[in-house]
C-alpha cells in the first residue's frame, strides 16, 4: 500500500496531507505529555508509529481473507454478516495487528519500565495506523472526508488504543511481579477489549437511520470521555515496574 500511494504523496496537494496527518500528530503529543515520570526516547515513538503503519498491510491482508470466508457462508446485508464483518473481519484484525507489531516492539525493551508507558506505546502504534489510513482516505476523497475523520476515525484509533494500552502496562507489571496468569489475563484483554469497542464503533456507523446518528454520537462521546478519564487516571497513578522496584510495590 506504501508503495502504491508514495507517487501521489509526492505530488498531492499538502494541505489535504497535512489534514490527514495533524489530527494523529495532535493527539500523539497529548498522550506524550501526560507521561509524567519518565518520557520516552524519540526513537522509540518513531519507531512504534512506523509499527502503526506496518499494522494496516498485515490488518489489510487479515480483512481479505477473512473477508473472503464471510462472504462464503453468510449473505451480505444480514444481521449476522454484519455481526461478524465488524466485530470479527475489521475490529479483530486490525487490533491484533496493532497488538502484534506493539507487543514485538516493546515487550522486551528496557525502557518498558513504568505502567503509563503501555499507554503512550499502544496510542502511538495506533495513531499510526490511524496516520496513515487517514491519508489513504482523504487521497480517495478528499478535505471533507478529513474534517470528518479528524473528529471521529482518528480519535475513535487512539481511544482503542488507550484500552489497549492500560491492560498492556498493567500485563507488563505484572509479568515484573511474576504474576504470570494476572499477566496473560491483561494480555488478553489487550486485544479483546479494543476489538469489541472497535467493532461497536463500525457496527453502530454502519447502521443506516436517524436514531442511529445520534447513537454513534452518543457512543463516540461516551467513547472520548472514558479514554480521557483513563489517560488521566493512570497518569495520575504511574509507577515504575521495572525489576529493581518490584520488591518495593510487592511491600506496599
Amino acid at each position: 500500500m506504501f508503495f502504491f500511494l508514495l507517487p501521489g504523496l509526492l505530488t498531492y496537494n499538502w494541505i489535504l496531507i497535512l489534514s490527514a496527518v495533524l489530527p494523529a500528530l495532535f493527539l500523539l503529543v497529548k498522550v506524550y505529555k501526560a507521561d509524567k515520570l519518565e518520557k520516552e526516547s524519540p526513537a522509540l515513538i518513531r519507531s512504534l508509529a512506523l509499527q502503526g503503519i506496518f499494522a494496516t498491510f498485515f490488518a489489510l491482508l487479515a480483512e481479505r481473507i477473512l473477508g473472503a470466508l464471510l462472504d462464503s457462508f453468510a449473505s451480505i446485508g444480514q444481521p449476522l454478516y454484519n455481526i461478524l464483518l465488524y466485530f470479527v473481519v475489521v475490529g479483530f484484525s486490525e487490533e491484533s495487528a496493532k497488538y502484534v507489531l506493539l507487543k514485538r516492539r516493546t515487550w522486551n525493551d528496557r525502557e518498558f519500565n513504568c505502567q503509563f508507558d503501555g499507554v503512550v506505546y499502544a496510542v502511538t502504534v495506533s495513531l499510526g495506523f490511524a496516520l496513515w489510513e487517514n491519508i489513504s482516505y482523504v487521497m480517495l476523497y478528499g478535505f471533507g472526508t478529513a474534517l470528518v475523520r479528524a473528529v471521529t476515525a482518528v480519535p475513535g484509533h487512539a481511544c482503542f488504543g488507550v484500552f489497549m494500552g492500560v491492560f498492556y502496562g498493567q500485563a507488563k507489571r505484572f509479568d515484573y511481579l511474576g504474576k504470570a496468569g494476572a499477566s496473560k489475563a491483561c494480555r488478553v484483554a489487550c486485544l479483546v477489549v479494543p476489538a469489541l469497542i472497535h467493532g461497536a464503533y463500525d457496527y453502530i456507523a454502519s447502521i443506516e437511520s436517524e436514531n442511529a446518528t445520534w447513537l454513534f454520537l452518543a457512543f463516540v462521546v461516551v467513547l472520548f470521555v472514558v479514554s480521557y478519564s483513563m489517560v488521566v487516571t493512570a497518569s495520575r497513578n504511574d509507577r515504575r515496574i521495572d525489576r529493581h522496584y518490584s520488591t518495593f510495590e510487592i511491600i506496599k
